[in-house]
């Protein structure tokens, strides 16, 4: 048996070779990792370098990619976030337009401020609705025993019908909702009165309100009163929720314009009595 001295000799030798530069590795404790994963690491420093240097290089590429986004932004963001001077001034105008026109809305419902005199501005409404106009013409019409009488109602009548088709297609056009966004009525439906823009009522009261001082003799006081017909006709609408202010201020334009188309192309007597005499079936090409 060995002695003692011995056994402590080659133990000193031992931690003496173990102390070496070399051999410093084998007496680090694992952290973490059996035997085999410290194998591992050990066998492969080039892959550990690779991976330690990759982190490094995400950074760098996602910074580029963030420098790169700018130059890349889309042409509209570009428009939205730097608006013109124009663009401001349209979407300002729209702003209080919708504004104003909501608070004069004073009679859209009958829970609103002035709800209770609701019915009375919804009749003075239908004194400018198209049916209620085309229908009274057409009375008047088989009434009047003059040439003179026939011949202004019948060009009223083609004036009105004339601005219902135009201010239903531009209404089909345009599709602006009201400013309380209402379902419109039947007799809406009927004259093709379904969105806001322009002012279906405001168009046909300023072209009747012209065409009837141009063609009638009237006194100072009912001409007074025509016009202020007009503009409360055009007015009722914004009251009661169903139009924006640019919605009367266009149809009253609109109207105008539709009364200075009609009278360029006025029907002269002859042609007024052959088309009653068409529209009674009582027309003979031989007479």
């Amino acid at each position: 048996m060995p002695s003692s001295h011995s056994l402590r000799s080659r133990t000193r030798d031992r931690n003496s070779v173990l102390g070496r530069p070399e051999f410093m590795s084998l007496n680090q404790p694992l952290r973490g990792g059996g035997p085999s994963e410290s194998r591992g690491n050990a066998r492969r420093p080039g892959q550990i370098k690779h991976q330690t240097s990759q982190p490094s290089e995400e950074p760098t590429d996602s910074a580029n990619k963030d420098r790169r986004e700018p130059s890349k932004m889309p042409e509209e963001d570009c428009m939205q976030l730097n608006p013109s001077f124009k663009g401001i001034a349209m979407n300002s105008l729209l702003a209080i337009d919708i504004s104003l026109s909501k608070r004069m809305g004073v009679c859209a419902y009958t829970s609103s401020s002035w709800g209770g005199c609701r019915s009375m501005v919804a009749l003075l409404a239908l004194t400018g609705h198209g049916i209620t106009w085309i229908i009274g013409t057409i009375v008047c019409l088989t009434r009047s025993n003059t040439l003179a009488g026939q011949e202004v109602l019948v060009n009223l009548l083609l004036a009105l019908i004339l601005d219902i088709m135009t201010v239903a297609g531009v209404q089909r056009l345009v599709k602006r909702r009201g400013p309380w966004e209402m379902t419109p009525g039947f007799l809406d439906y009927i004259a093709m009165d379904v969105y806001s823009f322009p002012a279906a009522h405001a168009s046909r009261a300023a072209m009747v309100a012209k065409f009837l001082l141009s063609h009638l003799v009237l006194a100072v006081p009912l001409r007074i009163l025509l016009v202020l017909w007009a503009l409360l006709v055009g007015m009722s609408r914004v009251l009661l929720g169903k139009h924006h202010l640019t919605d009367m201020a266009f149809g009253f334009a609109l109207g105008m314009l539709h009364f200075s188309l009609m009278e360029s192309v006025w029907l002269s007597s002859g042609t007024c009595q052959t088309l009653i005499s068409i529209g009674t079936l009582s027309w003979s090409p031989f007479s």
